[in-house]
């Protein structure tokens, strides 16, 4: 019988802390091997906070970072030491917690430890950090109204990940490709979107 924490209460547990700030290193380490689902969840706060314009561009690359690191297998995220001391607002966790709260609440209806081998094989953590690093590049694109969209598809593979269930992990596989073909359908506007971010970065 699982007795770990879902998802819910492991956000619940952290947003009602008396602690301003979590390192999010200290966060990682005491979630051990469902540190990757945790990591990608707080990776895509940005995009579902009222930030100014460039959310994205903030989560896009931490989930390609995760993405880089399941594809490689590794077990745990690793982060250089800055950002392993960059904290955590507590205020901003529990403010993520009651955005998501009916859509995750829907999610892990259906969630529950189920189908290890899709979660754990070691050819599916390729798929999906494969599928992460994608995702990621086009979250940080400036493509508009597409924060949502992907951020929440990346919260499923979150949920999938710290709920260990590869059922789940399978929906959030549909959708990432489903998401992909509809990019496809409008490359023009994706690659329009993608010279723009890099003249934005290399100054030209």
């Amino acid at each position: 019988m699982n007795t770990e924490p879902g998802t819910r209460a492991l956000l619940d547990h952290l947003a009602c802390s008396s602690r301003a700030t979590w390192p999010l290193g200290e966060l990682l380490d005491h979630f051990r091997e469902r540190a990757f689902g945790l990591f990608l969840l707080l990776s895509v706060l940005p995009a579902f906070l009222p930030l100014p314009a460039g959310a994205g561009a903030v989560s896009g690359p931490l989930v390609m970072w995760a993405g880089l690191q399941m594809l490689f297998l590794a077990e745990h995220p690793w982060l250089p030491s800055w950002l392993q001391r960059r904290p955590v607002a507590t205020a901003s966790i529990d403010r993520f917690r009651k955005r998501l709260a009916r859509p995750l609440a829907w999610i892990e209806r259906f969630s529950k430890p189920r189908w290890p081998a899709l979660v754990d094989h070691r050819a599916t953590r390729v798929c999906t950090g494969l599928l992460l690093i994608v995702l990621g590049l086009l979250l940080a694109l400036p493509l508009p109204l597409t924060n949502y969209p992907f951020g929440m598809i990346l919260v499923v593979f979150a949920v999938a990940l710290i709920e260990r269930d590869g059922r789940t992990l399978a929906v959030a596989w549909a959708l990432g490709a489903l998401q992909l073909l509809l990019v496809a359908l409008l490359f023009d506007q994706v690659l329009a979107a993608a010279s723009g971010l890099l003249k934005l970065v290399t100054g030209n």
